[in-house]
């Protein structure tokens, strides 16, 4: 973080609240919410400064956000899918204490053992007996931080 935005940020707790509110209206172009308290608002605008220094958020995320809040705004009950990085069909296979674990991506989750389940997450847990990252389990995290590097 450069000095000079770390130190603002550094400040903004000790900011009264008429110039959190001024700043507020400068890095939104709005007013800010008449009851919102000041513990939100230092994080908030911390964020909004880093995020005007630094850049927003990555056009994919911004679209994956954008689709998440439509299809929960025409059903708020609605079950959001994983975005999965793999295609149905592919399989993944795990060496883990002697054994071979082999599961095969479907459509909105995955297959292991004859059972279906939602998240590699889930596998990953069944196989170890302790909490894991399904992705990072099966080797995927690095395969997708290859693949943003392209």
């Amino acid at each position: 973080m450069s000095p000079e935005v770390g130190r603002e940020i550094k400040d903004l707790p000790t900011l009264p609240r008429a110039r959190l509110l001024a700043l507020w209206r400068e890095l939104f172009t709005k007013p800010a919410h008449p009851k919102l308290r000041r513990d939100l608002m230092v994080p908030i605008l911390a964020s909004r400064m880093q995020e005007k220094v630094y850049g927003g958020l990555k056009p994919s995320t911004r679209r994956r956000l954008r689709k998440i809040a439509e299809e929960l705004e025409r059903d708020p009950q609605a079950r959001l899918e994983p975005n999965h990085p793999i295609k149905p069909g592919t399989k993944l296979i795990r060496q883990w204490q002697s054994q071979t674990h082999e599961v095969v991506a479907e459509t909105g989750g995955f297959e292991y053992r004859g059972q279906r389940y939602r998240s590699l997450s889930q596998i990953a847990r069944q196989i170890t007996g302790t909490r894991w990252s399904g992705p990072a389990f099966f080797g995927l995290k690095q395969l997708q931080k290859k693949e943003g590097n392209r």
